[in-house]
């Protein structure tokens, strides 16, 4: 298998190439540039982050934005973010008013309470006597 020579790599990158447009009709020269690998590749770079540039400037600064699907004006994400609060406090109101009404089933639900509410009070012997 053949090696790949390094240093003629970088000399095939500086070489240069010779680009013409002709008048089909006369053969005239009417443009003639002088390319080498390296300079298409960087203009086909720069030509490719202008483009990548314009576009998102052309989104981000025009009206285009808002047909993005997801994006909104700002009025609408406001209402949405105070609608989020309100739902989200609801949730925890109705939380609380279902724990209430489950503890109240179980006091109404138990005929006889298994346990009392107070502990009776066992009081030494020498207390117990008044007499």
């Amino acid at each position: 298998m053949d090696k790949i020579d390094i240093n003629n790599t970088f000399k095939r990158r500086s070489n240069t190439y010779r680009l013409v447009v002709m008048n089909d009709d006369t053969y005239d020269e009417v443009v003639a540039f002088r390319l080498s690998r390296k300079s298409v590749y960087i203009g086909f770079s720069i030509s490719f982050i202008l483009l990548v540039g314009l576009t998102i400037a052309l989104i981000s600064f025009t009206p285009l934005k808002y047909y993005i699907p997801g994006y909104g004006t700002k009025e609408s994400r406001s209402t949405l973010q105070l609608l989020k609060i309100r739902t989200d406090s609801l949730e925890q109101a109705i939380h609380y008013k279902e724990q209430y009404l489950e503890g109240l089933k179980k006091v109404l639900s138990e005929g006889n309470p298994k346990q009392l509410d107070t502990l009776p009070l066992q009081l030494p012997e020498s207390q117990q006597s008044f007499d």
